[in-house]
């Protein structure tokens, strides 16, 4: 319990700060830290370390995430894809793997800042309770949708 405490009063200065997200995100961030902060188990001095650059790590993935949606280089959103010519479609194929290898890059660099500065079982705690929290989240929309029916 005092970690979590902990974690709250190191993270929520990145909630005040971040600029225009989404309550839906923020909440989901927030919860996401909650689960984190559980799994992870930081010791306090782990904790000094691991959320600050957590918090660097969130912000850089998310204002790259911002910039992906914002310029709109999503091949999947594309409509009508006959409407363009092949130069335009080979860009959009271009960019996307451009945004995705920059998220990949923003993953390695902090993967090697939590290495470097914490116990490697740490970091895999990190990653396998990141992966844990995606599923939680995915199996909790799944309950709440109703399947489609078909006729």
């Amino acid at each position: 319990m005092k970690n979590f405490v902990f974690a709250l009063l190191i993270f929520v200065p990145f909630l005040a700060s971040a600029q225009g997200p989404k309550m839906g995100g923020e909440k989901m961030e927030a919860r996401k830290v909650a689960w984190l902060t559980t799994k992870l188990d930081l010791s306090a001095e782990d904790a000094k370390i691991f959320w600050p650059i957590y918090n660097d790590y969130v912000r850089e993935l998310s204002t790259l995430r911002k910039e992906r949606t914002q310029k709109m280089i999503s091949f999947r959103k594309l409509k009508e894809i006959e409407d363009l010519d092949d130069e335009e479609i080979q860009t959009l194929i271009l960019n996307d793997f451009n945004f995705r290898q920059r998220d990949l890059n923003i993953e390695r660099k902090y993967y090697n800042k939590f290495k470097s500065s914490l116990p490697i079982k740490t970091v895999g705690k990190f990653y396998r309770a990141q992966e844990a929290f995606k599923k939680e989240i995915l199996q909790q929309y799944r309950a709440a949708v109703p399947a489609p029916q078909n006729n």
